[in-house]
């Protein structure tokens, strides 16, 4: 049996962790408005001994040097969700946003950005507290709105690398619906590329009575949609990977009036920039082929967001399999079979500036055994373990920045 590794926090520093952690999750904001999680970061990293920089009105840059030595940067993302929590803890939110027209919207951490910023928070207190143990310079990058994939662009649009050092290695992590202790990593494509998309079909509406005088959307988006499923089965190959989804059809508002107009939500998920191309272009293709079949206008087909792909590097993530094997145990670091069909902005950050990056997995669930089906990420039940999520996260975290500042 592996020893526990040496930077799982222990004692009254976990204690205060797991406050810092249920506060955040009781406290989560959404994308673009996460100006409290912000101040209080900076607050609790200042307290530390670093030096923080507001990025893009949410984003927080935050450096520690420690003597001469390499850059090495480390991403947290500090953004929630629009989800409605049903867990039943104490600690569980009940935050809801309002929006200048008094929409309510529940808000939720519901894909661990609470964990991965009580992670961070760990790694920086160890590091400010083993100063022997280091050279160099730390740089925490709490990043916004990363489940809009847009937050790392904003930082970066802001000045992120002009307000920092060019770091020589990027460092990232999330937490995942896997055994807990458990650490997934593998070089080369890790998760996918996304892009989404909004289509908006026009017809000619009328009576439902009388269907031969119109030109009938609801029809049209459910053509589209089947159509739209052939791509990922007819056109691209078993080699290639890739996942397409139509996550919202709407069309009319009464059963029976023909509408006008109708409007489909898609988005893929590819490994290559040649695959993401041509799944592109089929959606288009066949948006139209459609709409002339049905003697429909042209569709209106709209990009939305898109993130890249994000890309291990090679050497690098070989030196941390090693490293990781060795602090966590070999049986709790796998490199899976298939990467990840999510999605992530964090590949942005180290490609803006040439420097190799390495993004992994961590288990959130405690006794889980393959095949057991848990709470996913976006769901709102999610809810990894806080205790072993945070030891994992925060000795995997140390490991990789340890890999470089150690001496």
């Amino acid at each position: 049996m592996t020893p526990p590794s040496r930077f799982e926090p222990t004692g009254d520093q976990f204690e205060r962790l797991l406050a810092d952690y249920r506060y955040l999750h009781a406290h989560p904001e959404l994308s673009l408005h996460e100006f409290e999680t912000a101040a209080w970061l900076e607050r609790r990293l200042e307290a530390l001994g670093f030096t923080t920089q507001r990025i893009a009105e949410t984003g927080v840059a935050a450096v520690l040097t420690n003597g001469d030595g390499p850059v090495v940067a480390f991403r947290a993302d500090t953004d929630g969700l629009p989800v409605s929590e049903d867990t039943g803890v104490e600690w569980a939110s009940r935050t809801v946003w309002e929006d200048a027209d008094g929409n309510r919207t529940p808000v939720m951490h519901a894909c661990g950005h609470d964990i991965h910023m009580t992670c961070a928070i760990a790694a920086a207190e160890w590091l400010a507290s083993h100063k022997d143990e280091w050279s160099g310079t730390l740089e925490l990058i709490l990043q916004p709105a990363e489940e809009i994939v847009q937050g790392a662009r904003n930082m970066l649009n802001a000045g992120l690398w002009d307000a920092i050092p060019h770091a020589e290695a990027v460092y990232g992590q999330h937490v995942w619906p896997i055994p807990a202790g458990q650490v997934w990593v593998n070089p080369g494509p890790f998760f996918a590329a996304v892009d989404t998309y909004r289509i908006e079909v026009f017809g000619r509406g009328g009576h439902g009575s009388m269907p031969e005088t119109t030109i009938d959307p609801v029809v049209l988006t459910a053509a589209i949609t089947l159509r739209l499923q052939t791509i990922v089965s007819r056109e691209v190959g078993l080699h290639e990977r890739a996942v397409l989804t139509v996550g919202s059809i709407h069309a009319g508002s009464k059963e029976n009036v023909i509408p006008s107009s109708g409007e489909l939500l898609v988005s893929t998920r590819t490994y290559s920039p040649d695959v993401q191309r041509r799944m592109a272009e089929a959606i288009a293709r066949i948006a139209r082929a459609e709409a002339a079949a049905s003697g429909a206008p042209e569709p209106n087909i709209v990009p939305m967001y898109n993130a890249s792909c994000v890309v291990n590097d090679a050497d690098e993530t070989a030196t941390l399999l090693g490293l990781l094997g060795d602090e966590l145990g070999e049986d709790a670091v796998l490199v899976p079979e298939n990467p990840m069909t999510a999605s992530e902005d964090f590949g942005y950050l180290g490609a803006a500036i040439g420097a190799p990056s390495v993004f992994w997995v961590f288990g959130g669930y405690r006794g889980m055994h393959p095949g057991d089906a848990v709470p996913t990420n976006h769901s709102p039940h999610f809810l990894p373990d806080p205790d072993s999520s945070i030891r994992t996260g925060t000795s995997a975290a140390l490991t990789a920045l340890m890999s470089r500042l150690g001496r």
